[in-house]
């Protein structure tokens, strides 16, 4: 059986979700597993072979707290997209997986072939999910319009239906050992440095570990270290931490709920998804702020003082939700596909 696994590159939780996902793939007997990515915004590497290396649809991360449209507009071509598209040779695939990776999901499409969509964004449209009080029309369309595929797979901060699963956490994760050295991580893409330390300097009386999207070099202002983004780096600051700062992208935000860390999430200007995860982790206890301005800062201020760690458990299923995914859809055309997905019962 040949799999295509296609992973979006913009931002790295969908990479770091791959790394789990692709060994379980490839231990499969008489499976060969190819990769494909698209995007130009993720800093980490895979470790094992693409096949597929395209330039997708990417969105640029801003510095203000949203996303850079005039760079995303510059960056995005329909007519070398559409080439991607036709390259792909989609028909030589019996399991077609992608998360959220616009290329092989409209490649499928346009075959006629069925497609899996496993990823978040998919979670944040299902109906017993949080939305946000203003619908984003446009950011909701986009949502469905951006990676159409045949047979939905979600993954969210808690399993609210049966074809909807909780995190998947990386191994290496799982098995550091979580302490708290007093200090704060903050991960904010969508900020500049200069922006983020602005806002933190004002707290002179504890230390701030920030991870820079852009910056190549370590560097420090007082109590505030600035170091690039490293992933094993980046994870045992947040095991070591009191603490974590970020965005309401999905995985950084797994990773701290599933390590029991206080959390404060300012969602993304303009990224539908992000709000949609920003009311899941409200209706959870998490603080969410609305941006990285002077008049939140006494907001920020109470979530120090009195922020407490959401203590949830996320059993690693990653083998089980492969398990059905390629059970229920391998091999079947769109006319014969099972409807049962992983029971409900996997996740109490």
């Amino acid at each position: 059986m040949n799999i295509l696994y296609a992973i979006q590159g913009t931002g790295n939780g969908h990479l770091t979700r791959a790394m789990e996902i692709v060994p379980i793939l490839k231990k499969r007997k008489k499976c060969a597993v190819d990769i494909l990515i698209s995007g130009t915004e993720s800093e980490l590497r895979l470790p094992f072979e693409v096949k597929y290396k395209f330039t997708g649809m990417s969105f640029v991360f801003g510095k203000r707290g949203g996303i850079d449209f005039w760079n995303t507009y510059r960056k995005m071509h329909s007519l070398r997209f559409l080439h991607e598209i036709k390259s792909l040779p989609i028909e030589k695939y019996d399991l077609i997986i992608s998360d959220f990776e616009p290329v092989s999901s409209w490649a499928a499409l346009l075959a006629k072939k069925p497609s899996i969509g496993l990823s978040n964004q998919i979670a944040t449209l299902h109906p017993l999910a949080p939305k946000p009080k203003n619908t984003d029309i446009l950011g909701k369309m986009l949502l469905q319009h951006y990676a159409p595929t045949t047979y939905n797979y979600g993954l969210h901060f808690k399993a609210i239906d049966k074809n909807i699963f909780t995190p998947i956490i990386r191994k290496k994760l799982r098995n550091l050992d979580v302490m708290d050295k007093g200090y704060y991580t903050v991960y904010l893409p969508s900020y500049s440095d200069e922006r983020i330390i602005k806002f933190l300097k004002k707290f002179k009386e504890i230390d701030w570990v920030v991870f820079s999207k852009t910056s190549k070099k370590k560097y420090r202002e007082k109590n505030i270290y600035v170091k690039p983004l490293n992933a094993d780096f980046f994870m045992e600051c947040m095991a070591e931490s009191k603490g974590i700062v970020s965005n309401a992208g999905f995985g950084t935000t797994s990773e701290a709920l599933f390590l029991n860390k206080k959390l404060l999430v300012i969602p993304m200007k303009n990224q539908y998804e992000q709000h949609c995860n920003a009311e899941m982790l409200k209706s959870m206890g998490v603080t969410v702020m609305k941006k990285l301005k002077r008049k939140h800062r006494d907001e920020f201020k109470e979530w120090l003082k009195n922020g407490n760690e959401i203590n949830i458990s996320y059993p690693d299923i990653t083998e089980e939700i492969i398990e059905a995914i390629i059970n229920n859809h391998a091999g079947k055309g769109l006319d014969n596909i099972i409807a049962e997905n992983i029971p409900y019962t996997i996740f109490q």
